[in-house]
């Protein structure tokens, strides 16, 4: 096993597509190919060495054409290699080949692998990306078998075709055929004997390998499963008239001419021979050995039925798996004694059909080696054992050229397709290839490895030269797989793109792969091309634009030399944008080279002068000296003149000093607030572009520059480079604006390059405040450019100029330089409109009054709407920029989503809602309580009475976390309700903020404070109508179905259910469930107070501000609210009741529970049915039985109850009230006497218990509160009396007082006999002072009367206590 210890020692490493220098096309030195230049390689030292690096030349190899397994075998045993990403000795990661299976193979005495095939299988998924889905590795046995095997080496069938050695296996796969009249070739695998060929049909060979697959697969699971797969269907001929046989080729289906059929058939048949009308379909074969040295057969298609095999399927009915069996002698599994007891009956061969050569090549002392078949399936090499490689026609069965010194020679083929992007059409050329339109040209180049020299050469066929040489080892391999992926066809294989190889060079020396690619062009002609030439060129400059050298002179002098070498103009201009494109020349050199060129192209003839490379030049040229005029512009620095005053830029934008004002106040809040970071530039230099940039950004065609397609960072660069030292007051306005204009800029295209740096620069523009009378004076000179503003333009249209310049801040997010533009756009406006009316005035009227006289226009109109609409974006946008400095509270990770930046456009597609909704989301990532909102309305509309500033104070206690800056937002917010009167009135506000709130709880129901303040914003809405609509919809949209979902899982279980069930069925915690179903009474209370309130007061009128009518989008919230139906009072009714049990099981923790158990079949069927909808409810007397399941119900909430308000006490002495926070002002007992009356339960039952139970715990002083609610006071005294004796008994039974035994005694026979019998574990609280116990028992005979059977035992009993020392 010295092969297989070498193949282990090397890392084989995969180096697809890339060379060492020695053998890379990309070498400078690559002209210079004569043998005699190549050197050889140093012979070894010893014919150890030579036998150590030898052994692949033993061993049988193949790897799949997509690079992802190769197999080497040798005699039994083999090893499967399959890329993968390792570290590399330099560190570096690169795809390696390691072992993936290893093993022997052979399962017939004395059988050894012959040959091997990796055929890549496609997959059959539609949204497969073109990579294989598996591999079959296919081996040929000196038995006659061939075996098929995956990628982990598990046997999946096995064939006996032929009782012969395999000789060679070779295939074919679907290839989409270049022209219409090739006939399209079906996929095969061919299997070569000493005397016959054996073709297995591709389709069938696919299925077959994916059914055993499968099998193996479910075997594997199962263990017993066994389906028989289909069997495969076959040619077999035997070849006659051949001493030997070595290789094959098959050519597939051929058809043949007029010509051709008539020859043959005169051949064969003679001078009378028939011939049929359509010629014949006919599966040719070429055979290469000894007498004839070549073979040519024609198989007849329809001569021979394919013969169907029986599969030798390799998985038993109980996975004995042929991995085991096959690996089982390399494992150690097996002793040499303990080798199979019988040898298996070989199955059945099918007799061959005979198939006699039609024609070869007699050559008696010639032997043949190998043949290969190019990919166009027209031309095959064969080699030798003389050392000659021929170059042979296939179709006419000629020997069309030799090459002579290739001893032991490997052979394969690259077909290399043109790229029509790099034709070029010549004016010398006439040939039809020269027209670019055309279809691609595909070129056959033979690749021959002399492994006696160690050298790969590349030729061009059939006549051309050498193209190519390598030296590359004389212990190299070749492989030529010559098919791709099997499993394709004419539709599938359309959008496929597999990633395959059509030859590699395996070398064991330096264990690596290399995959060879010639370029199409070296087709075309021989070593002394000038194409070449020019690429090569090429090449040697853009190595030279690489260097590192701080000469730029001496490069620019190389680069002038080598571009004027340069022959063909479309490598002219590839070479000369090379030098454009380069970072290290400077500008200087890029015009010297351009210019150079320029001056070369004029010198020559005209008729030779390519006019696009001169055009080209030309445009560039002009664009360098742009650059370069600029650049200077820039640099100069201009004298600053002093910053204009309030008053000169009130003037300028024509505005009031009120409205200056207020514009200066508005920009300074907003510049406060604006804490997020605006887009700058990162360059170095803000002011500077680099050449290469420019470029890349225009275009000159026509005497006009155009700009391309790009970023908006991209854009904002380049209008940087222009304008922003003219915006700094740095640089000449005038000069600029003349230098681009004579360039050939458009006045739209400048404007909008102005337009974006301003509104990009915005956080710079507001600290510069002169900067607006320079775009004052920049627009001014823009708009007196030629075909800026259309001379026909009439003040009663829109101007397209202005418009551009609208919507440019219509879309702009950043509000406060939108603002500005627009009030100079309009200024400007004003300006020229100015201009017009006084120039057309002039001619009409003369000395007439007009000082007073105001133009008036369409641009002036649109102009003041904007500026009002781009106002209150700036409004809108400074509050969403504010926020509170310190939050102590837990903040949800929804609350920090950033808010999106507001524009006009955006306002304008929101809706009527928008704005609210806008608000809404900025008030919930704030935390802020909707009594904040309230507060700044209510300051907004009245004065600052003792009553505000008591709302104000309390805001700040309820809310201590948004003390700090509250004051401000309270501003800021009251500015916002003055400019949006309708868009924020508080309802609608409320309103969005509600469903705001509920949208992020539905997006993580954990955070149950948000469904909370949802509710309360709901509250907050002070019209019925809106407050019912959006109740309604939040109840049906995120409420209902998460309800159900709780109310079945708690009904199943009997009990408040644990957090595991609740997160599995309903999606929350137990926590979160319990304030959920608060929740949901409280929304039901809500939208049943608002149904009661809608009848006494009308539906809101929705109106929208006047800057905003004009408004497209979604309908609002408030809208939808409003087109709500009523509800149906009782079933909300009936609804709230369930809402209020669940949540009284949930927070009690309540057992022996089942909700739905409390109502009859008619109230359980009304259940989470459409609210507005009238259901059949409950009415009349209810069924005894579940009028007891609800009291039993109630009594345990009101148990519940006093026992959790107990265990509170003992920490700490707080009022009732908090220990039920269901609501403010309520508490559970309260609440079960209310549901009572629902539950057609007496109330006063409820409260009766009630106040046991707090007697019960020894709360006594609450439940003398609870005893004045009582109706039936005497019967709650009797109750009252059997406490008191439970407490009594066990102070005198229990040792809590003192001789209790002859206390005891002494009491009357009647009451000491009831004491006794009394069991004081039936009360919670036994450790009761006695004085407690006594004002209880006076309480009892207080309103028990005297014919009370208990009366007496009353008396007796107060006696009893009071004769008891304290």
């Amino acid at each position: 096993m010295q092969w297989y210890q070498n193949c282990s020692k090397h890392a084989w490493k995969k180096t697809c597509n890339s060379h060492s220098k020695s053998t890379s096309w990309e070498d400078g030195g690559w002209g210079a190919w004569d043998e005699a230049e190549l050197q050889e390689p140093e012979e070894e030292e010893s014919n150890s060495k030579n036998q150590r690096n030898y052994w692949l030349q033993d061993c049988v190899l193949s790897l799949s054409p997509t690079n992802d397994l190769m197999v080497i075998a040798n005699e039994q045993k083999a090893v499967f290699l399959v890329p993968k990403w390792k570290h590399s000795d330099k560190g570096k990661e690169e795809m390696q080949y390691a072992v993936g299976w290893s093993g022997s193979l052979n399962v017939e005495e004395g059988e050894c692998v012959s040959s091997v095939l990796c055929i890549p299988l496609a997959s059959q998924k539609r949204s497969s990306t073109g990579r294989p889905d598996w591999t079959c590795i296919v081996v040929g046995f000196t038995s006659g078998y061939v075996r098929f095997y995956t990628e982990s080496g598990v046997l999946l069938l096995a064939q006996l075709l032929n009782e012969d050695p395999v000789l060679q296996l070779k295939c074919r796969t679907y290839e989409i055929p270049r022209h219409p009249g090739v006939t399209e070739q079906n996929e095969e695998l061919s299997i070569l004997y000493p005397a016959a060929i054996v073709t297995i049909d591709g389709f069938s060979l696919f299925q077959s390998l994916r059914a055993c697959r499968n099998q193996v697969a479910r075997a594997a699971a199962s263990g017993h499963e066994n389906v028989q797969p289909p069997p495969l269907a076959y040619k077999k001929w035997g070849l006659q008239d051949v001493d030997t046989i070595v290789d094959h080729a098959s050519i597939g289906i051929m058809t043949l001419c007029p010509f051709d059929q008539m020859k043959t058939a005169s051949n064969i048949g003679g001078y009378n021979a028939a011939i049929k009308n359509s010629p014949p379909a006919m599966s040719q074969y070429v055979t290469v050995g000894a007498n004839p040295f070549t073979g040519f057969f024609f198989a007849l298609e329809g001569s021979s039925q394919p013969l169907l095999s029986h599969v030798a399927l390799a998985v038993a009915s109980k996975l004995t798996s042929a991995l085991f069996n096959a690996a089982s002698g390399w494992l150690g599994w097996k002793s040499k004694h303990e080798e199979e007891p019988v040898q298996k009956q070989k199955p059945k061969v099918e007799p061959a059909t005979p198939l006699a050569v039609r024609f070869g090549l007699p050559d008696s002392r010639r032997h043949g080696e190998r043949i290969c078949l190019s990919p166009c399936n027209t031309l095959a090499a064969v080699t030798d054992e003389f050392g000659r490689v021929i170059l042979l026609d296939v179709t006419r069965g000629l020997a069309v050229r030799m090459w002579k010194g290739y001893r032991d020679a490997e052979v394969g083929w690259i077909q290399t397709v043109e790229d029509l992007q790099e034709r070029e059409t010549e004016k010398m050329d006439s040939s039809p290839f020269g027209n670019a339109q055309g279809p691609s040209r595909v070129a056959q180049f033979l690749v021959i490895y002399a492994p006696r020299r160690g050298i790969l050469e590349v030729w061009s066929t059939q006549q051309g030269p050498r193209v190519g040489a390598f030296n590359v080892g004389k212990y190299c391999r070749l492989l030529y797989p010559g098919y791709k992926i099997m499993g394709l066809n004419n539709v599938t294989s359309q959008g496929w793109q597999p990633q395959t190889y059509q030859i590699c060079l395996v070398d064991p020396v330096s264990g690596s792969v290399k995959t060879v690619h010639v370029p199409f062009h070296l087709s075309l002609s021989d070593k002394k091309s000038e194409r070449a030439k020019d690429m090569h060129l090429v090449k040697k400059l853009n190595a030279l634009l690489k260097t590192k050298t701080s000469d730029p002179e001496l490069i620019e002098a190389e680069a002038k030399e080598l571009i004027l070498d340069i022959k063909y103009p479309a490598t002219k201009k590839q070479a000369l944008e090379s030098i454009l494109t380069s970072e290290r020349m400077p500008l200087s050199s890029l015009t010297n080279i351009t210019q150079t060129l320029m001056d070369n192209l004029k010198k020559q003839e005209l008729e030779c002068v390519d006019e696009g490379l001169l055009q080209f030049c030309a445009n560039k040229l002009k664009l360098l000296h742009l650059y370069e005029l600029v650049s200077k512009l820039n640099s100069q620095s201009m004298q600053k003149e002093t910053s204009p005053s309030d008053n000169d830029l009130a003037k300028l934008l024509r505005l009031e000093e009120k409205d200056f004002h207020r514009l200066e106040t508005l920009l300074e809040n907003y510049k406060k607030e604006n804490t997020q970071s605006t887009t700058q530039l990162t360059d170095e230099k803000d002011d500077m572009l680099s050449v290469k940039i420019f470029l890349e950004y225009l275009e000159y065609e026509k005497d006009v520059i155009t700009i391309k397609d790009m970023e908006d960072g991209e854009y904002v660069a380049l209008g940087n480079f222009f304008f922003w030292k003219c915006l700094c007051g740095e640089s000449s306005t005038e000069e600029i604006c003349h230098a681009l204009e004579s360039a050939g800029f458009s006045p739209q295209t400048l404007l909008s390059l102005l337009l974006n740096l301003w509104l990009s620069k915005e956080k710079d523009i507001l600290d510069k405040p002169d900067s607006v009378s320079c775009l004052h004076t920049m627009l001014s000179l823009l708009s007196k450019m030629k075909v800026a503003i259309d001379e026909s333009w009439d003040t009663q249209s829109v101007s397209p100029w202005w418009q551009q310049m609208r919507s440019a801040c219509v879309q702009s997010e950043s509000s406060a330089a939108a603002l500005l533009s627009a009030h100079v756009g309009h200024a400007v406006t004003a300006q020229v409109i100015d201009s017009v009316t006084e120039r057309k005035f002039s001619q009409i009227i003369v000395g007439s009054d007009t000082e007073s006289w105001e133009a008036l226009s369409l641009d002036t109109e649109y102009w003041k709407l904007l500026l009002k609409q781009l106002e209150d974006c700036l409004i809108l946008q400074t509050l969403l920029h504010s926020k509170v400095t310190k939050r102590t509270k837990r903040v949800s990770s929804l609350q920090t989503e950033p808010l999106g930046r507001l524009s006009v456009k955006k306002l304008l597609e929101a809706g009527k809602g928008g704005i609210a909704d806008t608000v809404a989301k900025w008030v919930f990532r704030q935390g802020f309580s909707p009594i904040i909102l309230n507060v700044a309305q209510y300051k907004n509309t009245t004065d600052s009475t003792e009553e505000s500033v008591e709302m104000h104070n309390n805001l700040f206690l309820e809310e201590p976390e948004a003390a700090t800056g509250l004051e401000r937002i309270l501003e800021l917010l009251q500015v916002a309700y003055q400019q949006f009167p309708c868009s924020l009135e508080v309802d609608v506000l409320h309103a969005h903020c509600s469903w705001e709130c509920i949208v992020q709880w539905n997006k993580d129901p954990e955070e149950a404070c948000f469904l909370n303040r949802s509710i309360d914003h709901l509250r907050c809405i002070i019209n019925a109508h809106i407050q019912h609509g959006i109740a309604l919809m939040m109840w049906n949209t995120f409420i209902v179905k998460r309800l159900s979902s709780a109310t079945y899982l708690m009904d199943k279980v009997g009990k408040a259910p644990k957090d595991r069930l609740c997160r599995r069925d309903v999606g929350m915690s137990d926590t979160a469930m319990t304030a959920f179903l608060g929740c949901c009474s409280e929304l039901l209370q809500t939208l049943l107070e608002a149904d009661v309130s809608s009848d006494e007061m009308p539906a809101p009128v929705l109106d929208t501000e006047d800057a905003w009518v004009s408004v497209e989008g979604p309908v609002s919230i408030v809208e939808l609210a409003l087109k709500q139906k009523r509800i149906h009072y009782p079933l909300v009714e009936h609804q709230f009741v369930l809402c209020t049990v669940l949540y009284a099981i949930m927070r009690l923790s309540l057992k022996g529970v089942k909700p739905l158990s409390l109502f009859d079949s008619k109230g359980r069927n009304a259940f989470f049915k459409d609210l507005t909808s009238i259901q059949l409810l409950p009415s009349g007397d209810m069924d005894p039985n579940v009028l007891s399941i609800r009291q039993q119900f109630l009594l345990k909430v009101v148990s519940a109850a006093v026992q959790t308000l107990c265990s509170s006490q003992k920490d700490r002495e707080v009022s009732e009230e908090d220990y039920f926070p269901f609501e403010k002002g309520k508490n559970w007992p309260t609440l079960a006497a209310d549901l009572a009356q629902y539950l057609q339960i007496s109330e006063d039952l409820v409260r009766r218990h009630y106040v046991c139970e707090l007697y019960s715990y020894g709360m006594d002083h609450l439940g003398e509160e609870a005893f004045l609610q009582v109706a039936d006071k005497e019967v709650l005294a009797s109750q009252l009396l059997m406490l008191a004796g439970q407490r009594l008994a066990f102070a005198l039974l229990h040792g809590q007082i003192k001789d209790g035994m002859e206390l005891l005694s002494r009491l009357p026979p009647t009451l000491s006999t009831w004491l006794k019998a009394m069991d004081p574990q039936e009360i919670q609280n036994v450790e009761v002072p006695v004085a407690t116990t006594a004002r209880l028992v006076s309480k009892v005979i207080e309103h028990l009367p005297e014919n009370h059977g208990q009366y007496s035992l009353a008396l007796n009993l107060i006696e009893a206590v009071e004769a008891i020392p304290a």
